[in-house]
């Protein structure tokens, strides 16, 4: 001990006087501030970084500040997923007739049922590839529609769809639009007659831009990072199961979103139809 005292310069007796000394208020707060974030990072299933967890300290009352967040997840080694490149699957059928680009990159809605985006991607699992084609309201963020099928067919866009419709019931006359890449499971004779039977508004983006439906990709980002990224599917009926407590428990129900003020999905719409029933 008197060498390492010499090494930074202390004297003995300043040493065993600090190490003796209680924590200060500041450390005692920092200490139970950490076990509550600790716990928030538990119960986003390790995906929430600062920004998040210090959204979720402000629903529960705690008054921090964002930077102090930072520190102690640090200190902690607490940290959320990082993003990942997406890789593109959907294919343009050069034969089809393409509906114009009602968006024009307007991610932005004033009320559910304005704007559906949609896309598939790919799920890899022991027994072969999974596609998933979703449906997302851009008002809410909200996945409104979504299917798994181990084909990228029509059939999976078709199945996404209708969920959609069954699930938010958009009005005859409806203004809706529904946005997604030039894909030949879009473009498909079945997936244009449900759309047009529901009066739904077709959009197209331009071939090969992710930025034409840069929503879209946002959610898909999350999902192969916070969910996919996380396990290693067995088999496509354990791919299912993961997919969908992702999408339907923690993504629609918790997860908090910075587009929306950091409110769930959920939350954010039952505010809106708290201020207009």
């Amino acid at each position: 001990m008197t060498q390492l005292c010499k090494l930074l310069e202390v004297s003995r007796s300043g040493y065993y006087a600090w190490q003796q000394r209680p924590e200060s208020a500041r450390q005692r707060g920092d200490q139970a501030l950490l076990g509550t974030i600790r716990e928030i990072h538990r119960q986003s299933r390790g995906t929430y970084g600062s920004p998040r967890i210090h959204a979720e300290l402000q629903a529960r009352g705690y008054r921090c500040s964002r930077k102090r967040v930072a520190r102690l997840m640090q200190q902690a080694e607490l940290a959320g997923y990082p993003r990942r490149k997406r890789v593109r699957t959907t294919q343009a059928d050069p034969q089809a007739a393409y509906a114009p680009d009602l968006l024009q990159r307007d991610f932005q809605a004033q009320a559910p049922n304005q704007k559906w985006v949609a896309d598939i991607t790919y799920i890899p699992t022991a027994e072969g590839w999974l596609y998933l084609a979703v449906v997302v309201d851009l008002f809410s963020r909200m996945v409104v529609g979504w299917a798994l099928l181990p084909q990228m067919t029509a059939d999976l866009v078709l199945l996404a769809v209708q969920m959609a419709v069954n699930r938010r019931q958009p009005p005859a006359d409806t203004t809706l639009i529904h946005h997604s890449d030039r894909g030949g499971q879009y473009t498909s004779t079945a997936v244009q007659a449900l759309l047009a039977r529901h009066q739904i508004r077709a959009s197209m983006g331009s071939t090969g831009d992710c930025y034409d439906n840069a929503a879209m990709e946002s959610f898909f980002s999350t999902l192969k990072r916070e969910c996919v990224a996380r396990h290693i599917f067995t088999s496509r009926a354990v791919a299912r199961t993961v997919i969908f407590d992702f999408i339907e428990v923690f993504y629609n129900r918790v997860r908090r979103h910075s587009a929306l003020g950091y409110l769930s999905p959920l939350a954010f719409e039952q505010v809106y139809h708290d201020t207009y029933p």
